[in-house]
């Protein structure tokens, strides 16, 4: 009787579900149609006062926070903020250069227990550390880059992914180095100019120090994704043998990818060992992986605004669903499944250029004259 029952629910959710994925198909064969949601960005974009209102709004909004809401709030932010960074690390490895990334965890490890154990064995500070981590974190990325350069989708994945199991073992397992499972207390919060702050002060000062290190990311991303080099990141994408071809280095191009990605976790392990002033290896597993893929892919790959919003969106939604603490889960999980139905682009896809070439109209008309004269 049970299995029935089972049988009576399954059928309509596969009724549903075939439903959905006819409405997805319909919708990517309308190529030629826009989207209202791609008629809005186009008019926000042309429209400068409108968007120059918008971002004064969230400047002040986000400048302001930390002074409107509780710490703990803030606290909440400063972790939304730092996986908006490593979302747009992590972009420019899978969003922009197409290179699936599953071990990107390593390298935010890396800059986090750089950090400690400069602090712990040599006193060094958080400023002085901050460079070190994310260069030491940029070195492995040449590093992992290298063994991978003839390898692509599932089984660069793979290699990836293992990768950053094979890091974090060895944190765990050589305890003269990292202190293993025990991990590394005591460390050092930022300073400011020798003065001595309160926990709620150096909140707010670790809230701006991150406010700062993103506006630097998204406008270095940006550059990036606009200069020669991000160019050929989208043609490594898109076609790896065209891209080949066409004389573009492919060596060098996924290097770089690889090796600026890995700086902005770097940058973030510090900030993250600084935070909670104790690391251990357990913070750095798989599941870190995932989440800042899911950013990217849910947020739309390639896209600086959607990786954001898809970073704000998958971790502050948990945290502020945990007084539903039975149907948190449930409903993060239920509107996962959603985006990736009706959006599976992201939320906020990146841009696209497109060219038309047209023929002028002398030249048509001289093409028709040689051929009446002919």
């Amino acid at each position: 009787m049970r299995l029935v029952w089972i049988g009576l629910a399954v059928f309509p959710l596969s009724l549903v579900w075939r439903w959905l994925m006819m409405r997805k198909e319909q919708g990517s064969a309308k190529d030629g149609e826009d989207s209202w949601q791609k008629r809005l960005g186009e008019r926000i974009r042309a429209d400068r006062k409108i968007s120059a209102a918008i971002l004064a709004l969230l400047a002040a909004f986000v400048v302001a926070f930390p002074f409107i809401f509780s710490s703990y709030q803030t606290q909440i932010m400063i972790s939304a903020l730092m996986y908006v960074m490593l979302g747009l690390g992590l972009n420019i490895v899978v969003g922009l250069a197409g290179l699936l990334d599953l071990g990107y965890v390593a390298f935010y490890a890396v800059g986090a227990y750089s950090y400690a154990l400069l602090n712990h064995h040599f006193g060094l500070g958080f400023w002085s550390a901050l460079p070190i981590g994310a260069g030491l974190a940029t070195i492995f990325g040449i590093l992992l880059g290298f063994p991978v350069l003839r390898l692509r989708g599932d089984y660069l994945a793979i290699v990836t992914l293992g990768f950053g199991e094979i890091i974090r073992l060895v944190l765990e397992n050589w305890n003269a180095f990292s202190q293993g499972p025990s991990g590394i207390a005591g460390i050092s919060r930022p300073g400011f100019f020798g003065i001595e702050l309160s926990l709620s002060q150096h909140t707010v000062f670790l809230y701006f120090i991150v406010l700062a290190l993103v506006a630097f990311t998204i406008l270095v991303v940006s550059r990036l994704r606009n200069s020669r080099i991000g160019r050929a990141w989208i043609a490594l994408r898109e076609d790896e043998i065209a891209c080949q071809a066409m004389g573009i280095d492919k060596t060098k191009t996924k290097l770089t990818a690889f090796a600026l990605g890995a700086t902005w976790a770097g940058f973030v392990g510090c900030i993250f060992a600084a935070k909670t002033t104790f690391i251990n290896p357990a913070s750095f597993t798989f599941m870190e992986s995932a989440i800042i893929l899911s950013i990217v892919v849910l947020g739309g790959m390639g896209s600086i605004i959607g990786v954001i919003v898809g970073a704000l969106v998958l971790i502050l939604l948990p945290e502020y669903l945990r007084a539903f603490s039975e149907y948190r889960m449930l409903v993060f999980g239920a509107s996962m499944v959603l985006i990736m139905v009706f959006r599976p682009q992201g939320i906020i896809t990146g841009v696209r250029r497109h060219y038309r070439f047209r023929q002028k109209e002398g030249t048509e008309e001289q093409g028709e004259r040689d051929a009446a004269s002919a």
